[in-house]
C-alpha cells in the first residue's frame, strides 16, 4: 500500500482526468508509476553499459533481437 500527497494543482487535474475517463485515479497513479520505472530502469542499464565501456549495439541488431523487423 502507498499513500501519496498530490500538489493541488495536480490532484485537481487527476480528478478531472478520472471524473471523464470514469477511471479511478489509481488506474493512472499505477500507469504513472510503472512509465517511470520502466524509464528509470532503461536509463540505469544504458548509464551502466558506458561505465562498463560496452561497445554499442547497431540499430539494426536492436530492431532485429526485439522482433521489429517483421
Amino acid at each position: 500500500m502507498l499513500t501519496v500527497r498530490l500538489p493541488q494543482k495536480l490532484e485537481g487535474r487527476l480528478n478531472r482526468l478520472a471524473k471523464c475517463t470514469g477511471r479511478p485515479k489509481s488506474y493512472y497513479a499505477k500507469r504513472a508509476i510503472a512509465e517511470f520505472l520502466d524509464e528509470q530502469e532503461d536509463y540505469l542499464i544504458a548509464v551502466s553499459r558506458l561505465e562498463d565501456n560496452l561497445p554499442p549495439i547497431p540499430l539494426a541488431e536492436v530492431v532485429k533481437e526485439l522482433g521489429l523487423d517483421r
